[in-house]
């Protein structure tokens, strides 16, 4: 009995202390490229075609980002990455191939805490970020009608900025329905009331215009494809779900001529015979 009375506190210790630090570190499982060694900027290529400019967001963070114009009457593309990932392979993607024909800029952004940018990581400040970028390329291309695209956190950037700023439509690539179901999903026994960020796309797609393209990996192993098929139903006849043989990474670009062509109609006004009607 004796024993028992030092076990059961010590036991109620240290789980509380595992739930303390997980709570204080949890964006650091979200985010990990904010606080992983990442790249040194200075080792870090523009992409051919792009250039690097400078985002200030309304709380005073300073982005690092790669940017395109687009042709005279183009569109452009306005892309977020994953949580573990940085700009640069998305500004290389739709500055070239089918998006460059077709006359598209783009604006990739490194999120706050990222390397290259200022600040820390969070929902909230994720979200001003993308915010931020739209009000860049507004500046720098007036009159371009912009797209929405994202990669699995990307993806609830996008559509968190879908439902508070006009756009042509959504490009998701490996989205999830929002953080809270994947947490759960993941770690059932964890308290969902510990989670900060919660990344509710499910609450936030029904409030985005236009078409909505979502690619997803039969095989994905961080983002299971239910989540896809859910956010296209809670999205209604503009979703389109294409589900792909790959992964959370392979899957990258594969419908890139179905999302140009899917996308080009609406901006010149055409009919688009690529969504359901």
């Amino acid at each position: 009995m004796s024993l028992l009375r030092v076990i059961l506190p010590l036991a109620l210790g240290l789980c509380v202390s595992a739930l303390g630090a997980l709570f204080l570190f949890q964006r650091h499982l979200i985010y990990p490229g904010a606080f992983g060694t990442g790249l040194r900027q200075a080792d870090r290529a523009v992409p051919p075609g792009t250039e690097a400019v400078s985002v200030t967001t309304a709380d005073g963070d300073r982005l690092y980002g790669l940017w395109r114009a687009p042709e005279p009457g183009g569109g452009v593309v306005l892309t977020f990455h994953g949580n573990g990932s940085l700009p640069e392979p998305h500004a290389a993607r739709f500055s070239t191939g089918v998006w460059r024909a077709g006359g598209w800029g783009t604006l990739a952004i490194a999120y706050r805490g990222y390397p290259g940018s200022t600040g820390s990581p969070s929902e909230a400040g994720l979200i001003e970020d993308g915010l931020a970028a739209r009000r860049l390329v507004a500046r720098l291309a007036p009159d371009a009608p912009i797209l929405l695209h994202g990669h699995s956190m990307g993806a609830a950037v996008a559509v968190a900025l879908a439902a508070r700023e006009p756009h042509l439509g959504l490009y998701l690539e490996a989205p999830f329905v929002s953080l809270a179901d994947l947490v759960g999903e993941r770690f059932p026994l964890l308290p969902g009331a510990l989670l900060r960020d919660h990344w509710r796309s499910d609450e936030r797609i029904g409030r985005s215009r236009g078409p909505i393209l979502i690619v997803h990996g039969t095989d994905d192993p961080v983002i299971p494809l239910a989540h896809a098929h859910r956010l296209g139903a809670m999205a209604g006849t503009r979703a389109k779900v294409v589900a792909l043989p790959g992964d959370h990474v392979s899957i990258l670009g594969l419908r890139d001529e179905e999302a140009e062509a899917t996308f080009r109609p609406v901006r010149t006004g055409e009919p688009d015979p690529a969504l359901p009607r």
